[in-house]
């Protein structure tokens, strides 16, 4: 399996950006991407499967070298309403198949038409649902043809323990991806998924994105980080290279999330210069949380 041989390409989740990131997504593609990392509640599927069909009809790539993730959102954890999920997706993409489905949280809500079901008090409506069941349903996506493989996202190692745990579990996750950077590293999450063969995924891997009343607006901005931009400046590099190159040589998938043709075409750089060993210690070293 080809899992992530290359970085990512994260599309945004709003409708309002749907043509934004087609056109992203092709141009991503135009220079080098392979791996699209989508999921049903950013509604940008359609748009992101017209992108990936037309560089494939007009020579750019094939369907095979491209590495699709979808993910299962939190309405349609019930194990009835799984495979209708992914059916969906794939119609948006007009695709046979994605190369990987997750769990995208796990936290079951309200089944319905709403995403975000909410109650009059303005809460979210949760349901209740036996992950296992939701895993087991995803196993059968696979036997069946409609992903190559499956996994999950936001699990910490309790919740991959009691998967992994399973009787009769026929396929283990073979990726959780979460937030991670060199502000929140995942050190000991990484530490275990690679005991387990289960390969981390970074999201937000430039930092948490700077929302008011998701993120501290008094908390550090890791791009301005004066360890990152120091290493950058000495490697004539930008803080985002180093801090998605530091990511890579510790055995993490980065995804990259921007709609930007200068920084899109500068990200996939990543790969070609390695860090030594004591400029990864000391990012390692601004860590704010494990």
């Amino acid at each position: 399996m080809h899992l992530y041989e290359n970085i990512a390409l994260y599309t945004l989740n709003t409708k309002r950006t749907s043509l934004v990131a087609q056109r992203a997504t092709k141009f991503a593609i135009e220079v080098g991407f392979r791996h699209i990392d989508c999921a049903r509640v950013y509604q940008t599927e359609e748009q992101v499967g017209q992108a990936i069909r037309s560089k494939i009809a007009d020579g750019t790539v094939k369907r095979e070298d491209i590495f699709y993730t979808s993910k299962l959102w939190c309405t349609f954890l019930r194990p009835d309403l799984v495979q209708p999920a992914l059916e969906k997706s794939l119609k948006d993409l007009q695709l046979d198949y994605v190369d990987l489905y997750l769990i995208h949280f796990p936290v079951s809500m309200k089944p319905g038409e709403e995403l975000l079901p909410k109650d009059e008090n303005g809460k979210i409506i949760l349901d209740s649902v036996d992950l296992c069941r939701t895993w087991e349903a995803l196993e059968k996506c696979k036997d069946a043809g409609l992903t190559k493989s499956i996994g999950v996202s936001n699990f910490n190692h309790k919740q991959l323990e009691k998967i992994l745990n399973k009787p009769g579990l026929k396929y283990k996750p073979v990726c959780n991806q979460v937030e991670c950077h060199p502000y929140l590293n995942q050190s000991k999450l990484l530490d275990f998924c690679k005991s387990r063969d289960i390969v981390l995924v970074a999201y937000s891997a430039l930092g948490s994105q700077r929302i008011k009343g998701w993120v501290n607006q008094n908390h550090p901005v890791l791009l301005e980080d004066p360890v990152l931009c120091a290493i950058a400046k000495k490697n004539k590099q930008t803080p985002a290279l180093v801090a998605l190159r530091y990511q890579i040589q510790r055995g993490v998938v980065v995804l990259i999330k921007s709609f930007n043709k200068k920084r899109i075409k500068e990200n996939i750089q990543v790969m070609m210069n390695s860090l030594p060993s004591d400029v990864i210690s000391a990012i390692y070293s601004v860590t704010l949380c494990k």
